[in-house]
């Protein structure tokens, strides 16, 4: 644990140019780059062929959530422009309830142009119709924002829809376009909530899909609303001062059985598949030692892998978790984690990662480390002389222990 608290974030830094950053997608989905490492080997493919490097009858894991159009744009009185940025329900704190809400609801929310904003109600309007938002408290550079609409008809899933517009990545350096209403979500993407899009999926297609199956590889789903804090940088100088962003994740009994069935043989489509996953393994720990634990005690806090003393087997662990969702009749599990997978980390579940290349200093570059034991340079020293696109929008990866 010492080691991994004193991780120096300078190590994780590289020359990322900009020309490297891909601004928006290929035409199509699956002709993006693969990189493949395996047994300590780089080679490269094209993502349709991503069925090639799976191992017959594996189970892939994908999250399903969808981005919401976080970003809304009130003006006051005087003509200033405040930006609202969505980030996770407050009251109602469930993501579907939030979403039908009629007339009110609070939400917990990044503010831009704030100095212009001291107090009082500032609206937006659309259609005919006005929405109000009020900031009724803050907590550093976050606020509580309470939202109130007019119509009676819509929700606050239609004022989002209506009135915001898509959140893609800041390092962009562009606006929102039409386009990235459809190319910044995956094809699979069900259930709203996320303000960043879970972006090693954008890569899938219905033919790579069809060829996946064809190979009798199973393909499961779980859901981890994906949050802002996953472009939050890291501006301490060691681990330590960083404090990890917590996220609501959910998982379905069949897919705690799969992973069950197809313990080692389990591939993660992406980081935020990798940190639900593993914060399942710490999950069925503690029920495994209170099997009556109350869902808060369920969550997985940032530092609790690298304190937690346990020797439970992945499949114990997970048995765990199956038995408490049976004697509770629970279809799905929900909970949080705030898990940091950084090198000293030991994995428990997950065997492959499909992932892209990202950025530097950042706790997904940290987690790759941790997954290749501490071979990430030599990877991204590939990618970057082997013309690969980085970041949301760019090429992926194929990383297998």
């Amino acid at each position: 644990m010492t080691s991994t608290y004193n991780i120096s974030i300078e190590d994780f830094n590289y020359e990322l140019p900009d020309d490297r950053i891909a601004k928006f997608p290929l035409p199509e989905r699956d002709m993006s780059k693969l990189l493949i490492y395996k047994n300590k080997q780089i080679s490269e493919s094209r993502f349709r062929n991503l069925h090639e490097f799976i191992p017959e009858n594996a189970l892939l894991v994908f999250n399903n959530t969808k981005v919401i159009q976080a970003r809304l744009i009130f003006q006051k009185a005087t003509g200033a422009q405040i930006e609202i940025f969505c980030i996770e329900p407050k009251e109602p704190s469930d993501y579907v309830m939030a979403f039908s809400q009629k007339q009110s609801c609070i939400w917990l929310c990044m503010i831009g142009n704030l100095k212009k904003w001291k107090n009082g109600k500032i609206e937006i309007a659309q259609q005919g119709y006005r929405c109000a938002a009020e900031k009724i408290e803050s907590f550093g550079d976050t606020h509580l924002v309470r939202f109130e609409w007019d119509n009676q008809e819509w929700n606050f899933a239609d004022i989002l829809e209506k009135c915001g517009e898509l959140p893609i990545p800041p390092y962009l350096n562009r606006k929102t376009e039409e386009s990235d209403k459809k190319t910044y979500q995956t094809i699979y993407s069900k259930i709203k909530g996320s303000v960043a899009a879970p972006t090693a999926g954008l890569h899938f297609t219905e033919n790579v899909f069809k060829s996946l199956m064809e190979k009798g590889i199973i393909c499961e789903e779980l859901t981890l609303h994906v949050g802002a804090g996953t472009f939050k940088p890291v501006k301490s100088k060691t681990l330590l001062g960083h404090t990890m962003h917590s996220e609501t994740i959910s998982v379905k009994k069949d897919l705690v059985e799969q992973l069950i069935k197809k313990a080692g043989q389990i591939y993660a489509v992406g980081t935020t598949s990798v940190r639900t996953l593993e914060s399942l393994y710490y999950t069925g720990a503690i029920l495994a030692k209170k099997p009556d634990a109350s869902i808060e005690e369920l969550s997985t806090s940032q530092w609790k892998p690298y304190s937690f003393s346990t020797s439970l087997s992945t499949v114990e662990s997970l048995t765990s978790i199956l038995n408490y969702m049976e004697n509770k009749r629970l279809e799905t599990l929900t909970t949080h984690t705030q898990i940091m997978i950084a090198p000293g980390y030991t994995f428990k579940i997950v065997n492959g990662i499909i992932t892209n290349f990202h950025q530097p200093k950042s706790t997904l570059l940290l987690l790759v480390s941790a997954f290749l034991d501490g071979n990430w340079r030599e990877i991204y020293d590939y990618a970057l002389t082997h013309d690969f696109r980085f970041l949301s929008y760019g090429d992926s990866s194929l990383l297998c222990n």
